[in-house]
């Protein structure tokens, strides 16, 4: 399969020319920004070192189970064989530049994958060829959905002992909903697999053993699958014709397509996310990556192939981020990481214009501006220093003191806001303190740099004990954080055990009115605020509404009212525990033009707020986790046993190669140590993972034992 010139290539070049002359690598129409996503131990980290090793941007093959893989770089990723944090690169094949983001499969770090989907043009799923389609397969490719991000499914692992494509197939329409079409088929499987089929070009790809798979073979198809490659290859004309309203009168009159008229529509078909073209491979054996590479290519887009991102300006008016290098300056920044040597590093997409390293960009959120001492291309940990970052290209830079996760990069004189990365809320945390007065200062500043990173990661001080808790996705993320503190920062930490991160939400209406009216500092402080709050649907946050004139809360004002509301619903009134999906409505207030202050407002709305939510019937939530149990038939009904012994909910059982698959619903206050217990039912032989689901109310009596511990 060849990769296709595009017709944008050709168009405005002039333009390109230009681009070229002022250091941009390649055209926009020949850029991929792509991520490698899929549940954990799926095989995305060792293909990812295919693809650099083919591209050519490493000349050895590591391994994951050797530790030794470029992408996953740190210690703790190369101790534990997973990947925790994302690791990005930039490789070449043949014309195209391929921005690639390696992301983590455990649901613990799903920020990681959240954060670079939000940038990303492109997404390679990989699925196992014998587990298919698992919870965190599902959860990442819903958040590529909810991007809308084209992919593209790899099933990888067609050489292990039960492995099969078409049943993978199967799971994939099923499970996600999407049109799955094999653009081609496996050669064998299992001990037996030997290459692909392509079914573009009706042709056989195999891989050289003795080149560690560099060198391709082209061959015929061989006659046991010429009849099966026919089939499937009349499947994916009849797909893509449904499809493409342009060829359906060519397909009515001669069905078998030519290859450049299928390739063209199923990149039209995968770009607008109709289409899945799905390819298989065995990354660890080096089998199939060079084809995935052309489909990267051929069927994922360039940053000219996708709508423009919009953002607004400080008027809140709709503001269009052309994919140009010569348009306003707008860029996101995803990432925030310190280096050891170069420090803060802020990792950003760049939609429009150009980064400039010795220019000044703004920062909306604080309304000021910093200078880029540094940019930076990033290969895993490696730094490439650049003078200039494009329309289209991923880089960090270097010397921005105040941006955090999710703020833009724009010209100040033509500021544009884009849409935040949305986080999900943490479900566990855990008292720390150092272990000598000396570790004190040093422990807190550090874990102020870490959350600074890990937008999932929170720190706080209980307001009754004085401790510092830390608060993350699950026990594995907290447990790495804090190694991560003390192999990279050197800091000495006792830790308590971990605890639910229970939350609080109203169940009624309710209304209030608080009249701030004191004198301080020998002056009289006036505000009068009216609110009213209202529940709202599980999983979609707080609001909060002024439904009050001008003359009423003066603009001055009214950011005060909306900071000590948001700071009052981090402290609820049961256990202390933050606020979530409510509407807070300031209905009415009153304002005195000589007495009225700023923080007689703010004392006002938070005082207000804690009377109404007296009178909207509170209710504690739980952080409920979606659980899926692979276990032996014998031992099924031990397991379901024990789910429901831990208030669990089972949703769905289905049998797959030699085993049951369980999915339930399971209070995550329920499943601590729940590991051991596993095993110690199923005598080693059942398997577990699990991913936050929703919270959900605590059953009554239950609230009150967790309220009076």
């Amino acid at each position: 399969m060849q990769s296709v010139v595009e017709k944008k290539q050709g168009e405005n070049l002039s333009a390109n020319v230009r681009r070229e002359a002022e250091g941009r690598s390649r055209p926009l129409a020949l850029i991929r920004n792509i991520g490698i996503v899929a549940h954990i131990d799926a095989g995305k980290t060792t293909t990812s070192e295919r693809i650099l090793y083919y591209t050519g941007k490493i000349h050895k093959i590591g391994n994951v189970d050797d530790g030794n893989t470029v992408m996953d770089w740190m210690v703790q990723e190369q101790e534990r064989g997973i990947t925790i944090t994302s690791a990005a690169t930039t490789a070449y094949w043949h014309d195209y530049q391929i921005n690639l983001i390696d992301t983590p499969g455990h649901v613990d770090f799903t920020a990681e994958v959240e954060r670079s989907l939000r940038v990303l043009d492109g997404a390679v799923g990989v699925f196992c060829g014998v587990a298919g389609v698992q919870p965190q397969s599902e959860t990442v490719w819903h958040q590529a959905r909810r991007y809308k991000v084209p992919c593209l499914a790899f099933i990888n692992k067609m050489d292990r002992t039960g492995a099969r494509f078409h049943w993978v197939v199967e799971l994939i329409r099923e499970r996600l909903a999407v049109n799955a079409v094999p653009i081609q088929l496996p050669i064998g499987s299992e001990a037996s697999f030997e290459g692909v089929i392509d079914l573009l070009e009706m042709k056989a790809l195999k891989f050289d053993e003795a080149s560690q798979g560099a060198t391709v073979i082209t061959e015929e198809i061989p006659a046991a699958l010429k009849a099966e490659s026919e089939k499937a290859r009349a499947k994916l004309c009849e797909a893509v014709a449904e499809g493409d309203e342009n060829i359906v009168n060519e397909y009515l009159e001669n069905p078998d397509l030519p290859a450049e008229k299928i390739r063209a529509s199923v990149r039209k078909l995968a770009i607008a996310g109709k289409l899945v073209p799905v390819l298989c491979g065995t990354s660890l054996h080096n089998k199939g990556i060079q084809p995935l590479l052309d489909a990267v290519v051929n069927f994922l887009p360039s940053p000219v192939d996708i709508p423009p991102v919009r953002g607004h300006d400080l008027k809140n008016c709709e503001v269009i981020c052309e994919a140009n290098d010569f348009e306003p300056q707008s860029a996101l920044a995803f990432k925030v990481s310190n280096d050891p040597y170069l420090g803060k590093l802020v990792y950003v997409r760049v939609y429009s214009g150009q980064m400039k390293k010795g220019a000044n960009v703004y920062n909306p959120r604080t309304k000021k501006r910093e200078r880029v001492m540094r940019l930076v291309r990033v290969h895993a940990n490696q730094r490439q220093d650049v003078d200039t970052l494009f329309a289209g290209e991923i880089g960090a830079l270097g010397g921005l003191k105040q941006f955090t996760t999710g703020d833009t990069l724009c010209a100040e004189n033509q500021p544009v806001i884009l849409e935040r990365i949305a986080f999900p809320e943490p479900v566990i945390s855990m008292a720390i303190e150092p272990k000598t007065s000396a570790d004190r200062e040093k422990l807190i500043a550090t874990l102020q740099i870490m959350a600074d990173e890990d937008p999932t990661f929170k720190v706080k001080a209980d307001p009754d004990t004085g401790q510092t808790i830390i608060s993350g996705m699950g026990e594995l993320h907290l447990e790495v954080r804090v190694k991560d503190m003390m192999l990279d920062y050197k800091v000495n930490a006792n830790t308590g055990k971990p605890v639910v991160a229970y939350r609080e939400t109203i169940q009624n209406s309710s209304e209030a009115e608080y009249v701030f009216d004191r004198e301080i500092g020998g002056k009289r402080a006036y505000a009068k605020i009216k609110i009213s709050l209202e529940p709202r649907a599980r999983g979609t946050g707080n609001e909060i509404i002024f439904k009050v004139k001008k003359d009423e809360i003066p603009n001055e004002y009214r950011d005060f009212v909306e900071q000590g509301l948001r700071d009052g619903l981090q402290t609820g009134i049961l256990g202390n525990y933050p606020l979530i999906d409510l509407s807070v409505f300031i209905t009415s207030a009153g304002f005195d033009s000589v007495d009225s202050t700023e923080l007689a407002f703010r004392s006002a709305a938070v005082m207000g707020l804690r009377e109404a939510l007296q009178l909207a019937k509170p209710t504690l939530l739980e952080p409920v986790m979606k659980l899926e149990i692979l276990t032996p038939d014998e031992h099924l009904g031990e397991v379901i046993g024990d789910v429901n012994g831990r208030r669990g909910r089972v949703r769905e059982m289905h049998a797959t190669e030699a085993v049951q698959a369980v999915q339930a619903d399971v209070p995550l206050a329920e499943l601590f140590g729940y590991s051991t217990s596993l095993r110690s039912l199923t005598r080693g032989r059942a398997s577990y993972s699990m991913e936050p689901a929703s919270f959900e109310v605590v059953p009554e009596n239950l609230q009150k034992t967790i309220l009076n511990r």
